[in-house]
């Protein structure tokens, strides 16, 4: 809680003198709690000290002898042998010393290709190209993968996920492997400001003439369309026009890197000197070489970024091909980013693709595509050619860990566990404890044990909740019963009769807390959205879902649950940003720093707002943004737009039994009255006879705070049917 108070300026967090000037919710704390004020006290004097050596992860360092006698090493503690040893010396200093480093890169995306194609193996072995190979990926003329990058359905592709990455591909469209090479290359801040990349679509397009500034020079810059964009080819022009050696074009690059004005200047006389005894004017070398000398400053190493764009080929290639294998592989790969689990989720949706629930019968450590079943996981009548269904992991539920999620497989292989009970006696409780097993059921992985279905398992959780520490004692009764089979016979420990709680006197969780306790076990709300409750009401206020949200000078209404919130330093001062999400898509809204001073209270995670805002493009993300100028909290909108409360009371023949409805009102109204009268809404009572209605609005000292709590307390008086706001 505290970290994320630390303002963050240009990718750094402030220091904590200056978050305390920047962030008042920071200095309130520390003034109000001794525990805040304690750890802010210890951190100060550790800001800005060195914490450790760094080490590169993949840095790898060659000398022609022994490495002491180039540069001091470093073992790091508590290793032994070679393992740990670091030079003490920085990528600099190494290179000055006449030590070659190779960096070599790990990358995630190369686990995911290998697991998504060891999957396709597995679940297809009737392929009739056989077993697939990386090999087979690496033709680089797939319609379909370009198809998936035209598109930008991008999410999951390597180096190309980004908004922005996505905006410049539906514009270049890309229809050939030297595009994709190119557009990694391209995107990134140089070539970016400098129009760069605007020239290679348009060229690329047909819109603008491409320039070769020399016919020898065509083969070269072809690929590219006359945009310098590699290192390389700044080589071969200097090659081809001005005769360098190999050596010395790398010489060139590396000068035109440093920009050390005397040896451009040293360069320039021998690249203008070359091409003067190669034939060619004065005026065009001179021109060549200050465009050398300009892209040169944005030049990226095609050899690099060709090896990424073999991997953003493969990943579009089985994201085209094998969707649910593919995303499930990477969803297994990110299983501890609850955030980017979430977004794939959305993603694979969005593709077509059904994400199935977790289920402690059916799902495995990792997500896994299920052949047979159809987006909602019902059997198909014809089963499709590939698989349309991602199964959930264990492995991604908050609070069970893969030791506890093998235990659960390996006890799963003797049969399907029952029920809870089952599931305890056969379980290593030691390995599945008991914040494992509230975990499990709170993200739904026991719902479809329910003898009435998945549905009622999932009204029920909160009984499976309370049942847990039952369980566990009967299993543990079984064991210790199981020990003492002598002194009854021979009976199987296991047809002992179990103890069952029935879910009387348990509260069951109402569609919010269930999402809620869901977005506890998960990260996020799985089985919907927060904001489905309250739609209804906020929808009469804020029509237009954040989908179909278009930029506008005045001020809109717009709804949404706040599902993110973080402080932002800007020149005007403090803001604050938040997520609005309204289970449609999410948007960002600012909350500047006058706004946020008068509303700051109401700025809660999980609450749903209405929000007056000014919609704008978002260069940044390529979506929308919005400028928060108005914000009201669902009980300030029924404030301002309900009429009243109406509750309904069927007349009692008796005095009574009249007598105690009215005694059951005036208690339940008392306790919803709010302080202020502002913040009262009137109560008007329908008595019904049978055929006749008579409305009474009662006095304002019945009037109530239409808060959620209040009409929930007020609808478990009188009946959920029986109380309702009426707006104008």
């Amino acid at each position: 809680q505290l970290s994320k108070l630390i303002p963050v300026v240009q990718n750094k967090p402030l220091s904590l003198k200056e978050a305390r000037e920047k962030e008042p919710i920071l200095a309130e704390r520390e003034q109000k709690e001794d525990e805040v004020r304690e750890l802010l006290a210890v951190a100060e004097p550790l800001e800005d000290l060195t914490r450790n050596i760094g080490m590169h992860a993949g840095g790898v360092l060659i000398a022609p002898g022994r490495l002491t006698d180039f540069c001091p090493l470093y073992q790091a503690p508590g290793s032994e042998g070679a393992d740990g040893v670091v030079s003490m010396y920085d990528k600099d200093d190494v290179e000055a010393a006449g030590l070659v480093k190779f960096d070599f890169l790990g990358l995630r995306n190369l686990t995911i290709i290998q697991l998504a194609v060891e999957t396709i193996n597995r679940l297809y072995p009737e392929r009739p190209q056989g077993p697939l190979k990386l090999d087979d990926l690496n033709g680089f003329d797939d319609p379909a993968a370009y198809t998936v990058l035209k598109e930008a359905n991008t999410t999951a592709i390597f180096q190309v996920e980004s908004q922005g990455m996505k905006r410049y591909l539906v514009k270049l469209q890309p229809d050939r492997f030297e595009d994709i090479i190119a557009m990694l290359a391209l995107y990134r801040p140089g070539p970016l400001n400098s129009g760069m990349v605007d020239d290679f679509i348009l060229r690329k397009r047909g819109q603008q003439k491409v320039d070769y500034f020399h016919e020898d020079l065509k083969e070269c810059l072809s690929p590219t369309y006359g945009v310098i964009v590699y290192q390389e080819q700044v080589m071969q022009i200097a090659q081809i026009m001005a005769g360098y050696t190999l050596g010395g074009a790398d010489l060139l690059r590396r000068a035109m890197g440093k920009k050390k004005p005397e040896e451009m200047a040293q360069q320039r006389s021998i690249f203008l000197e070359g091409a003067q005894k190669k034939g060619h004017s004065t005026a065009l070398a001179t021109q060549l070489f200050d465009l050398m000398e300009k892209f040169a400053e944005y030049g990226f190493n095609k050899s690099h970024t060709a090896a990424y764009a073999v991997i953003t080929y493969q990943t579009a290639w089985l994201k085209a091909h094998y969707p649910a294998e593919f995303l499930a592989a990477t969803l297994s790969s990110e299983m501890d980013d609850t955030d980017k689990v979430a977004f794939l989720v959305q993603d694979a949706k969005a593709n077509g693709l059904g994400v199935l629930a977790p289920d402690i019968n059916r799902s495995q450590y990792r997500f896994e595509p299920v052949r047979g079943v159809d987006e909602q996981g019902l059997p198909q009548r014809e089963p499709s050619e590939r698989a349309r269904a991602i199964r959930y992991g264990l492995g991604a539920v908050r609070g069970v860990g893969e030791s506890a999620v093998q235990n659960i497989l390996a006890a799963r292989e003797q049969g399907p566990f029952r029920d809870l009970f089952d599931f305890c006696a056969r379980v290593d409780r030691r390995v599945v404890n008991r914040r494992a097993m509230e975990a499990l059921v709170k993200a739904g992985a026991f719902d479809a044990l329910h003898p009435q279905g998945t549905r009622a398992g999932r009204a029920e959780r909160a009984v499976l909740v309370s049942q847990i520490a039952l369980a566990c004692q009967a299993a543990d009764d079984a064991e210790a019963n199981a020990h003492q089979g002598g002194l009854f016979g021979d009976a199987d420990p296991a047809s002992l009769p179990t103890a069952r709680l029935g879910q009387a006197q348990v509260q069951l969780y109402s569609p919010r807390e269930t999402l809620l306790e869901e977005k506890t076990a998960l990260g996020y709300c799985f089985s919907g959205s927060l904001f489905d409750s309250v739609a209804k009401e906020l929808r009469r206020y804020a029509g237009t879902p954040l989908v179909r949200a278009v930029p506008s000078r005045e001020p809109l209404w717009i709804a949404g649950v706040v599902v993110d919130s973080r402080a932002q330093m800007t020149k005007r001062g403090m803001m604050r940003v938040i997520a609005l999400d309204d289970g449609s898509a999410r948007m960002e809204v600012t909350v500047f720093n006058e706004l946020f001073e008068s509303r700051r209270s109401v700025l809660k995670v999980d609450e749903p707002l209405l929000v007056s805002a000014r919609i704008d493009n978002d260069e940044f993300s390529g979506g929308l943004r919005g400028s928060a100028v108005e914000i009201l909290t669902l009980t300030e909108v029924r404030l301002r737009h309900a009429k009243a409360l109406a509750i309904r009371l069927q007349a009692q023949a008796s005095d009574r039994a009249a007598r105690e409805i009215i005694d059951r009102l005036r208690t339940a109204v008392a306790a919803a009255r709010p302080p202020l009268a502002s913040q009262a809404c009137p109560v008007v009572v329908e008595l019904h006879t049978g055929q006749e209605v008579c409305s009474m609005r009662l006095g304002p000292g019945f009037a109530i705070s239409p808060s959620d709590e209040n009409l929930s307390a007020l609808a478990q008086a009188f009946g959920p049917d029986e109380v309702q706001l009426v707006y104008v």
